[in-house]
């Protein structure tokens, strides 16, 4: 009950962003100058902050009873698996952890990622909970945007090598537009809903149609950061485009609701070749 909560389909999203930025740092440097103690402790903060965020939007979302009528996996609070004190304990005992490790980051590196990863837990909490959550003001995509593409790829990438190379925030740009992507089919197939209990969610303040077209446009722009590289290595990243046609086909068709249930986890699997695909380009040439 408690992994469904977790919600593991999510957690290829903080982990696409790790292995860019480590691969960026070995493309830039090599093997033996990357801190792999820092990638590792990198890759513990952004999987406990996803799965903290997950939790956290369960028990928010449920005391205020936007879940109670949705299509999409299991919600904790609003089926009544779990009590809401539970489900808030799990969310900040996994934003704990995620702070422990960011604090160890802090201890290896540098300082000012601590303010860093502050202000990445409070975006955490924030997204749903307390009394103006920014995600029901439609801006949560720019969370998604800055902590699980530009943050965690660029943050990977300093903690590795200690440096900041321009190809890292070409990189995170198109991880975290992938990861939006996938932000924006959730709420793409809970816009009904959302609508009805005042959640103003993106997708909500433009509309079935422009969000289908906001979708492909970052399928599109992931691509481009590809080409945006100016890496040999990097263009291997552009076998996706094949996948990814049949996946924006069915959103241009119309799919809503339980239908839009496979085109997430198309989008998961085309993030997570994304960057499979670019961190062995630029690993391997």
């Amino acid at each position: 009950m408690w992994i469904a909560g977790a919600r593991p389909r999510t957690l290829p999203a903080a982990v696409v962003p790790v292995a860019v930025g480590a691969a960026v740092a070995i493309d830039a440097s090599r093997w033996s100058a990357v801190s792999w103690a820092g990638v590792l402790l990198a890759l513990l903060v952004s999987l406990f902050l996803q799965i903290g965020v997950n939790y956290a939007n369960d028990y928010s979302d449920g005391i205020r009873g936007t879940d109670d009528v949705r299509v999409g996996p299991l919600r904790l609070v609003a089926s009544g698996s779990a009590s809401p004190s539970q489900v808030r304990a799990a969310a900040l005992l996994s934003l704990g952890l995620a702070a422990l490790a960011g604090l160890l980051l802090a201890l290896m590196t540098s300082w000012w990622l601590i303010a860093v990863g502050l202000s990445a837990l409070l975006a955490a909490w924030g997204y749903t909970g307390g009394p103006k959550p920014y995600g029901y003001l439609g801006l949560g995509e720019i969370f998604v945007f800055v902590f699980f593409g530009l943050v965690a790829t660029v943050g990977t990438t300093f903690v590795a090598i200690e440096e900041l190379p321009w190809r890292s925030w070409v990189a995170g740009t198109g991880v975290g537009a992938l990861a939006c992507a996938l932000l924006v089919v959730n709420n793409l197939r809970d816009l009904p809903t959302d609508a009805e209990v005042g959640k103003k969610t993106l997708a909500v303040r433009l509309g079935d149609r422009a969000t289908r077209i906001f979708y492909v446009s970052l399928v599109g722009l992931s691509c481009l950061t590809a080409l945006g590289m100016r890496d040999v290595g990097a263009l291997i990243a552009l076998c996706v485009v094949g996948p990814a046609l049949p996946v924006i086909k069915r959103i241009q068709q119309g799919a809503s609701g339980g239908e839009l249930i496979p085109v997430l986890g198309a989008t998961g699997r085309l993030q997570l070749m994304f960057g499979v695909l670019l961190s062995a380009g630029l690993v391997i040439l």
